[in-house]
């Protein structure tokens, strides 16, 4: 069956950084565009960044600029989201989202990220 399983969250000091991870499985992981959204409390989930299928076109959240990199190796059926210079305000659950040719999409259960000092 379909997995998206995301890994890397955890609690880090402002200004630091982390990467977080999707694993995928149960499906053709090549042909899908993969993105990481965000949801912080009370707040409705936001696209944080996206990846073309082959990982040639890249798109982010202008809050996320310059300071995340989303990347994706297919021969391994992951993903990357690489955040530095963290704020306390990009704290919230992120989730991987794999969105196919005929727009079936998949999400992962989240990872918890806390930038706090």
């Amino acid at each position: 069956q379909v997995q998206l399983v995301e890994s890397g969250g955890g609690l880090v000091q402002p200004g630091g950084s982390l990467r977080l991870s999707c694993a995928a499985s149960g499906f053709t992981f090549s042909v899908y565009a993969m993105s990481w959204y965000r949801q912080a409390p009370g707040k409705e989930r936001e696209l944080v960044a996206g990846i073309s299928s082959a990982g040639g076109t890249t798109n982010y959240a202008e809050s996320v600029k310059g300071r995340f990199t989303i990347s994706r190796d297919n021969a391994k059926n992951t993903v990357h989201l690489q955040m530095n210079s963290l704020k306390p305000e990009d704290t919230a659950t992120y989730f991987c989202r794999a969105r196919g040719p005929l727009y079936e999409t998949y999400w992962g259960q989240g990872t918890q990220v806390t930038v706090s000092s």
